[in-house]
């Protein structure tokens, strides 16, 4: 196991800069996982710390070691890529053994690390098997046994579950959860799936434009997004976003008129900005209630999905074409067409000035 320290790393392809200025530290045994949408650079910034890509600029250390120039076998890490990539014409034992028969390792060892790392991810009785006859998830487990019978100090995962249906998924990312466990390794995991990387990460890393947007455990970045990008892309549903214009502010917080909504009166701190500043509401389905019109606030019902346990209420949103979200549990009493007033839960209401940056809340509040 080691610990990962990227210094001002950066990574340009001809005229594009595609990952600017990166700083992370991952701790020995952590899980981190990098997030984003497609192309924010988190399958380069994964081949990065593996040495399948160069580095433009900074420095990468693994342990106390600084690796830029080490070819990917001297660097102590396995990785496990989107797609499977076995050898077809090899057994399961034959693909997990390959790497350590390259690396000129004994019989005897490679015999003990492939059956060692059998048992711990339930091949065992798969050895003598070829890909083709192993479903996608028993073939997934074999590309985890080859990365990991090389006994890499860490583990680096790009979108390994991505080609999986829907329940095995859920499957194999308590799998792969279960194995952290059990090893105690460093993990690094691409995923562009926003659950993926709230079930199974002790940090998520967000990246956008190939920068870090923020870093952080994933309660604190779900409840303490620290800007109107993360706040929308963590959590599922999306949060809703409202246009909101600042109407006063003191030690004790501030007031803000939400469109269509009405003044409300808010913690955040926003005693730095200009009178009437323009604003960003986020409130998150589960923490938006809704009730009888009344006044202005009144939004029309465009479509009620169930999905079991829960009821999502969509509403047009008045300004702008995004759709704003109820979530509650079912069963429920809202019907397309009918109208209601929405009721943010100012406990747990976000605003965002113009730049995307989240509002500080008080001392007390941040640290909740």
């Amino acid at each position: 196991m080691a610990s990962v320290t990227l210094e001002k790393i950066n990574k340009v392809f001809g005229r594009d800069h595609i990952i600017v200025d990166v700083d992370l530290e991952v701790g020995d045994g952590e899980f981190v996982v990098f997030v984003g949408p497609s192309g924010c650079g988190k399958s380069t910034l994964l081949r990065l710390i593996a040495g399948l890509e160069s580095i433009t600029d900074g420095d990468l250390r693994i342990g106390d070691t600084v690796v830029n120039d080490l070819p990917p076998r001297e660097r102590g890490v396995g990785m496990v890529f989107q797609s499977y990539a076995l050898y077809p014409h090899m057994t399961v034992y034959d693909n997990m053994a390959f790497g350590l028969k390259l690396a000129k390792e004994t019989d005897e060892t490679v015999n003990e690390r492939v059956m060692s790392t059998a048992k711990i991810l339930q091949l065992e009785e798969l050895l003598h098997r070829k890909p083709k006859a192993l479903s996608g998830g028993q073939r997934q487990r074999v590309a985890m046994g080859r990365a990991m019978a090389r006994e890499p100090r860490i583990l680096l995962f790009d979108e390994p579950l991505s080609n999986l249906d829907a329940s095995l998924r859920v499957q194999m990312r308590n799998e792969i959860a279960r194995l952290h466990n059990r090893l105690g390794s460093t993990m690094i995991y691409v995923t562009h799936d926003q659950v993926e990387a709230m079930t199974l990460a002790d940090k998520i890393v967000v990246l956008n434009g190939g920068r870090v947007e923020q870093v952080g455990s994933p309660h604190q970045l779900y409840q303490r997004p620290a800007t109107k990008f993360v706040a929308g892309f963590m959590g599922s549903p999306t949060m809703n976003f409202m246009p909101a214009q600042l109407q006063g502010s003191d030690a004790q917080g501030c007031r803000v008129n939400a469109a269509g909504i009405g003044e409300l009166a808010l913690p955040q701190e926003a005693q730095g900005l200009p009178s009437s500043a323009a604003l960003t509401l986020g409130v998150r389905p589960e923490h938006l209630r809704l009730a009888e019109p009344s006044g202005d606030n009144r939004f029309e019902i465009v479509n009620v999905e169930y999905l079991g346990n829960e009821v999502y209420v969509y509403l047009d949103p008045k300004e702008g074409d995004t759709l704003l979200i109820h979530r509650s549990e079912a069963p429920s009493q809202w019907v397309e067409g009918q109208h209601v007033a929405l009721v943010p839960d100012t406990h747990h209401v976000h605003l965002f000035d113009e730049s995307g940056a989240a509002l500080n809340l008080p001392d007390h509040r941040n640290a909740a």
